[in-house]
């Protein structure tokens, strides 16, 4: 069975064909979906997927690249919905440096990061993590967040190994999906044979990231057969134990799915 532990069937790429395909899902052996929201609108649109399928949970938070989003009515909205029984996490929450250059909004990034983490240890709930091109920010903020006993995930993990290592040791997971299987994905390659299945979650980041065959396409959970063939390579184990560990590695750290 595979944990799909990051999605956005939210997205307009869905629009078409939406429910044929989150319908489909588990006897395509994809039998836990978290669908995370990005902006306001992908929150509450998580949460309407959540109530309508069994087997779809949702994490709500605003993305460092949306925080016009982050009004003080919305953000009272994540709270008061972070206390329902299929909101599993806070996310995606995090940094973006790739995007925003302009020091003051990368100040009102991690400002925004900081509440949302203050708002997870609040609800007791793991966070989901987004980081790009802010290393060095987004392991300072996770420091003081693994003192204050936040648990989560390193999501569409980009870094170094030995970061990830310093991750790991704190408890974090790492996200895993289709970057892994590109030939040139040689930093994320080496990560995960170093840090092993006990420390990875599966995810799509779909409809983006598509795995090898199919690149450049819209992805989909179903995909996740690729990623679990070449973390198993990478690992030197079976997909079954990919699959096997990876949702024991999921529940323990979405303690709400059922």
């Amino acid at each position: 069975m595979i944990f799909e532990t990051h999605a956005h069937y939210d997205d307009e790429k869905f629009k078409e064909d939406r429910e044929q395909l989150v319908s489909s899902l588990p006897e395509q052996n994809i039998r836990r979906v978290i669908n995370v929201g990005a902006d306001f609108a992908g929150c509450v649109d998580s949460v309407a997927l959540a109530e309508k399928y069994d087997y779809i949970y949702a994490a709500i938070g605003i993305h460092p690249s949306n925080i016009e989003d982050a009004t003080e009515e919305n953000l009272a909205w994540i709270k008061g919905k972070a206390s329902w029984e299929k909101t599993v996490a806070i996310g995606e929450i995090g940094l973006d440096y790739y995007w925003d250059k302009e020091p003051t909004v990368q100040q009102a990034q991690r400002e925004m990061f900081c509440r949302q983490l203050a708002l997870a240890k609040e609800m007791s709930l793991p966070v989901i993590i987004h980081s790009r091109d802010a290393a060095e920010d987004t392991m300072n903020i996770m420091q003081q967040a693994h003192k204050d006993g936040i648990p989560g995930v390193i999501h569409c993990y980009s870094y170094s190994k030995e970061m990830a290592k310093e991750y790991v040791k704190m408890g974090y997971y790492i996200g895993v999906g289709g970057v892994v299987t590109f030939k040139n994905a040689k930093k994320l390659k080496e990560t995960v044979a170093e840090i092993g299945l006990p420390h990875i979650v599966l995810e799509t980041d779909c409809p983006y990231m598509a795995p090898e065959p199919h690149r450049g396409t819209r992805n989909d959970s179903r995909n996740l057969i690729y990623v679990v063939k070449t973390i198993a390579e990478l690992t030197g184990t079976t997909p079954e134990e990919v699959e096997a560990v990876t949702w024991e590695n999921a529940k323990k750290l979405f303690q709400k799915v059922r």
